[in-house]
């Protein structure tokens, strides 16, 4: 995640163009092997480090690089008042870095909520970045957002969440600040409720308009001193979580704690806890843990 800042004075892999056939410049002048296997080098762990200014219960604004293809796996596993089980959710995605700014997500919906273990629905996720400010060590940069989901259940609550509850949509911006081994974050969006299919409607009693926000902070703790890409990253994460409902002014905020362990700047295992700090709105999985495993396939597209 945090430590792309030592390669920021290169663009992002998606931006360096191909490396000359035959080791040729456009000029025709012939560059020495090892010179081209070292910037091959460089272009290789930029596109790799690129991808590691992440978050765990939010986006960032930062991209996937380019033509890449990344498989996520996210488990939550919270208490419902209402049941005397562990409610499981499986959130399985195949994510694509179309290009330096843009990427799409295709995600999934299954649970046991019902008693047995079913899917539930289906979500679709862009984000396009507009703007970057790179520099030595640092950079800011801004991106937009949207998601479509559809989902079957019944509406049992007043928060929505449209990635895995609700049938509707979302629109918002997200901006991200990376100081050194630092990174901070902010996300703000409006969300809609629709009916879910099935013939469960969307209660007319209940405010189905919201607007949300999150304020993240990451720290890259592990390696000390940066030797190679192949060294396993740790990084710390707290991110501030809320909701208020339009209409009726009802709110909740959450804290996240989270762990997120990098393996060769490709595989990503996140690990994670949401807690409710404060709620006057109807909840049922206001608290749980989540595990995410994630694993990048570069350049097959």
């Amino acid at each position: 995640m945090l430590n792309t800042q030592k390669w920021n004075v290169l663009k992002q892999a998606s931006e360096i163009p191909p490396a000359p056939k035959m080791h040729q410049l456009q000029t025709g002048y012939t560059m020495p092997h090892y010179k081209i296997s070292w910037l091959l080098l460089v272009c290789l762990l930029c596109n790799r480090l690129s991808a590691q200014e992440l978050f765990v219960f939010t986006e960032p604004s930062s991209n996937m690089p380019a033509k890449s293809i990344g498989i996520r796996l996210s488990n939550w596993f919270m208490d419902d008042d209402n049941l005397s089980h562990v409610r499981y959710h499986l959130l399985p995605e195949i994510m694509w870095g179309v290009n330096k700014c843009l990427m799409l997500h295709v995600e999934g919906y299954l649970s046991n909520s019902s008693g047995t273990f079913n899917g539930e629905g289906l979500g679709l996720y862009a984000k396009y970045r507009f703007y970057s400010n790179d520099k030595i060590y640092r950079h800011f940069r801004l991106a937009a957002f949207g998601r479509m989901a559809t989902n079957n259940e019944t509406v049992y609550q007043q928060e929505i969440a449209t990635n895995g509850y609700n049938t509707g949509y979302q629109i918002g911006l997200i901006g991200t600040q990376l100081l050194h081994k630092t990174a901070l974050s902010v996300t703000t969006y409006y969300e809609r409720a629709l009916n879910n299919p099935n013939g469960y409607e969307f209660p007319t009693a209940l405010a189905d308009k919201a607007l949300n926000y999150s304020l993240s902070a990451g720290r890259l703790i592990l390696p000390k001193i940066y030797k190679g890409y192949k060294q396993t990253n740790m990084n710390l994460m707290t991110e501030l979580v809320g909701q208020t409902l339009i209409g009726n002014g009802k709110q909740f905020a959450d804290l996240a704690i989270s762990a997120q362990f990098i393996f060769n700047s490709q595989t990503r295992v996140d690990i994670g806890y949401k807690h409710e700090l404060y709620s006057n709105m109807q909840r049922n999985l206001p608290n749980g843990l989540m595990l995410r495993v994630e694993h990048l396939l570069y350049n097959v597209l």
